[in-house]
């Protein structure tokens, strides 16, 4: 049986229920796809909290029955009581940076409005300005859950999620600082002997995390500071010097301009993997690399004479 505080339990349910919130208005009419998103994104909230303890979803007790599950000593029929959604999302403003509390709190609170009260709506707000706030504060929780927003969605419907990113101004601030914080919470984790287990099977400081592109070269760190990988495929410009080294024989150096399109930290395992979130945290637009003498017959290419 799987434990109710179980972290993929949680994000297997959170992704049912972002699928019945995601079903078309033919379907589901808008408060009931705000509904089933409301508790899709405290289940998030969960199993972003549970990945690095259960004790963090667990409700104190006297008897400690709560902490004794989560901890695996107390097996049988005891009924095992997570905490209120309140208490979830203040965590999570402290754990998962910008994740803000005031902004999940306003879809709780119109959720229980809407269940208990006498409202007949969800909420007031029209859904294109609901959705763009929902998926700004999932996109938080699903990166610290160290996944991606098609793991929860799934491709066919990546388009609709990114959509609503897109019309938040804040989201790639959001995300950036939330990867980047993400990337020294897991350093400073490491560095004390507390990383969760589930967290350090997946990785380890010195994995490296690079993308395989043609070119790459050093970078600091805007996480850690110290050396990461910048990698990339356009090469805007080269240039080429000749040494002499003997009467008639030359050493050609090649250097390489290339565009910034990925970069990665083996030491706190940060990865940036598009042009908006890499400008956010404000690495460089191109870097430097050497060449070899097959770039020389493609230098016209990038304007040189």
């Amino acid at each position: 049986m799987t434990t109710p505080y179980d972290d993929e339990a949680l994000w297997m349910k959170a992704k049912l229920f972002v699928s019945r919130a995601m079903e078309g208005e033919f379907d589901r009419s808008f408060d009931e796809q705000a509904l089933w998103a409301s508790l899709a994104l405290e289940l998030l909230a969960k199993a972003a909290l549970a990945r690095q303890s259960p004790l963090l979803i667990a409700v104190p007790t006297e008897d400690g029955s709560n902490v004794l599950i989560a901890l695996g000593l107390t097996s049988g029929v005891a009924r095992f009581e997570s905490v209120s959604a309140k208490t979830l999302y203040s965590r999570c403003e402290r754990a998962f940076r910008p994740f803000s509390k005031p902004e999940a709190d306003k879809i709780t609170f119109a959720r229980n409005e809407y269940l208990h009260g006498s409202t007949p709506g969800f909420t007031l707000m029209p859904p294109a300005a609901w959705w763009p706030k929902f998926w700004a504060l999932a996109v938080i929780l699903v990166g610290a859950c160290d996944k991606e927003i098609d793991d929860l969605v799934g491709p066919s419907r990546l388009a609709v999620v990114n959509k609503h990113l897109e019309q938040n101004k804040k989201n790639v601030e959001h995300r950036t600082e939330m990867l980047l914080d993400r990337a020294r919470q897991r350093r400073a984790q490491f560095e004390a002997g507390t990383l969760p287990a589930k967290v350090a099977s997946q990785w380890k400081p010195g994995q490296l995390l690079t993308a395989g592109l043609k070119h790459s070269g050093n970078a600091g760190c805007p996480a850690c500071g110290r050396d990461g990988v910048i990698e990339g495929n356009e090469v805007t410009d080269v240039e080429t010097e000749y040494l002499q080294i003997a009467e008639n024989d030359y050493d050609v150096l090649v250097s390489l301009t290339v565009e910034s399109e990925y970069f990665s930290c083996a030491s706190c395992g940060l990865v940036l993997d598009e042009y908006e979130l890499l400008m956010e945290a404000e690495v460089p637009s191109d870097f430097r690399t050497d060449g070899d003498s097959g770039d020389i017959d493609r230098e016209e290419e990038y304007g040189n004479d």
